[in-house]
């Protein structure tokens, strides 16, 4: 019997694919206007909820790709629109999504784990369906599927 962890993985690999396909412009993305939205909770008190949130704002920081951060603690609106918009096949067994989710405007990308495993991978511009820069080891590595 496959366990939650190893649907959860399969769900979000298919996720991973279906963000490669994008940012290899399968479907046509416009990606000049395309606004990353992190989704956090600035009065979270929970430390893991603090560290993933940091460590994903970080990473967009210091590699330039811009992004929005929407709180779900001082708008109501960013935490409907958060709930309403990550997908049934993401969401916990129990229970609401919580912070950190990713999207890419109306696009979800994923949550924490995802984005980790995509950053494991060299994968994050296709998971946040953007092109990765000239010389990126991404950049490169799709470079690659499009030669074959």
């Amino acid at each position: 019997m496959e366990s939650e962890r190893e649907r959860k993985r399969e769900r979000e690999g298919d996720h991973l694919e279906t963000s490669v396909l994008c940012s290899l412009g399968f479907w046509g993305v416009n990606q000049t206007a395309m606004v990353i939205k992190v989704f956090i909770a600035s009065s979270s008190g929970s430390t893991a909820i603090k560290k993933q949130q940091q460590d994903i704002m970080g990473f967009l920081t210091v590699n330039k790709i811009d992004f929005k951060e929407c709180d779900i603690v001082t708008s109501e609106e960013n935490r409907k629109w958060m709930r309403e918009n990550v997908p049934e096949d993401f969401r916990p067994m129990t229970g609401v999504p919580l912070p950190p989710q990713i999207f890419n405007e109306e696009h979800y990308c994923g949550n924490y784990e995802a984005f980790f495993d995509a950053r494991e991978e060299h994968a994050v511009y296709a998971f946040l369906g953007l092109t990765a820069p000239p010389g990126s080891k991404e950049a490169e590595a799709l470079a690659g599927l499009e030669q074959q």
